[in-house]
């Protein structure tokens, strides 16, 4: 089997990215190819004929030559890396708030919310009775509250918009999938460039919040997100690239092709297939082998 290993790093970082593949040739015998991604930011080392255990040995040796350095990397089969559709999970991932935190910060009760949320994403609390709980604190809050936090507090992670807008030009379906509400991946995924979005619904009574539709959007439905609009495009799930950082998100980032824990909750960094802890959502692009001419960036 041909394996690619992608090493990232911040941009102007050419000495840590060689060192990382003259360790590497070395300890393997000078057997890897080299390929540039992006000069002093991105490179492939591609090898070829590797059974199962020396794929598992070869994973060893790429996480101890990346050791503590600031870098994220990828070890996957070369063949078919490069994925016909992207799912990604929205708080903390596409944009780099959570929502619910926002609208707590309007209120005033920010830390008793943000608590909730990050033993949720931890898989610490069952994801669905911490969302009703959070809903039922935030109870009352208008609609006008609601567009003054997607206003001034939601902003896109970085390499949000050059991540989806590369992949759909290169012919991929992109579809956001939040275990929040429908009122913010509406415009998130307008801002990003995502062709559609799945998320939970508010109910409102007499203009105020008064809780969350059924059923509610977790973890099981993310895996169902991810298989139905596979299906729907005429691709299987090794076609699909998953993003995430929380518990609820680990059953797709485990069911696609590729799943990536990004800036991840330690029960999902640890299980998912690759990790971006240090540098952007484009690097989810060189993964794929797209070098830094390939991609469409947006203003």
């Amino acid at each position: 089997m041909e394996i690619a290993i992608t090493f990232t790093t911040a941009p102007h970082s050419k000495e840590l990215l060689l060192d990382l593949a003259a360790n590497l040739q070395r300890d393997l015998g000078g057997s890897l190819e080299f390929c540039w991604l992006s000069d002093g930011e991105a490179l492939d080392l591609i090898g070829r004929e590797f059974d199962s255990d020396a794929i598992h040995h070869l994973k060893g040796l790429a996480a101890s030559a990346a050791g503590s350095s600031p870098v994220d990397w990828c070890l996957q089969p070369a063949q078919g890396r490069r994925k016909q559709m992207l799912i990604a999970d929205m708080d903390s991932t596409i944009i780099g708030q959570e929502c619910l935190d926002e609208m707590a910060d309007l209120k005033g009760i920010k830390p008793e919310i943000a608590a909730l949320t990050e033993r949720a994403m931890r898989g610490e609390l069952d994801f669905e009775a911490a969302l009703r709980e959070r809903i039922r604190l935030l109870g009352g809050m208008s609609i006008v509250d609601l567009q003054r936090v997607l206003d001034e507090h939601i902003t896109l992670n970085p390499g949000a918009r050059t991540l989806v807008t590369t992949m759909k030009a290169n012919g991929a379906h992109t579809v956001l999938v939040s275990g929040g509400f429908t009122f913010f991946t509406e415009t998130v995924a307008a801002r990003a460039g995502f062709a559609g979005h799945r998320a939970n619904i508010f109910l409102w009574d007499n203009g105020g919040l008064s809780g969350v539709a059924d059923p509610i959007l977790g973890r099981e439905a993310k895996l169902a997100a991810l298989k139905e609009e596979a299906a729907a495009h005429g691709l299987s799930p090794q076609q699909v690239l998953a993003v995430g950082d929380g518990a609820n998100d680990l059953a797709m980032l485990k069911a696609a092709g590729l799943g990536v824990a990004y800036r991840a909750k330690p029960i999902v960094a640890a299980e998912a297939a690759a990790k971006v802890n240090h540098t952007g959502l484009a690097s989810l692009l060189y993964f794929q082998g797209y070098a830094r001419a390939d991609f469409h960036d947006a203003a």
